[in-house]
């Protein structure tokens, strides 16, 4: 299985939306987007790249698996 890597905030996104999540939509200092039930917080895109630390969290808050997100890629 290949390693996570750091990922610009345009493919982040581009990829959750083949993942069914729809947004990115904004209400406060974060945006965020919607599956079902699920509203997971996105970094702001002004930032860098997401690391992979923060990638975890974010896949692991919206039940992604790293097999999942990989074969997406």
């Amino acid at each position: 299985m290949s390693k996570l890597g750091p990922i610009s905030w345009i493919k982040f996104v581009r990829r959750m939306r083949v993942l069914n999540f729809s947004g990115p939509y904004q209400e406060g200092k974060h945006p965020y987007m919607i599956k079902g039930n699920l509203s997971i917080t996105i970094p702001n895109p002004h930032e860098r790249d997401i690391g992979v630390d923060l990638l975890i969290r974010i896949l692991r808050q919206a039940g992604i698996s790293r097999l999942v997100w990989m074969k997406f890629k």
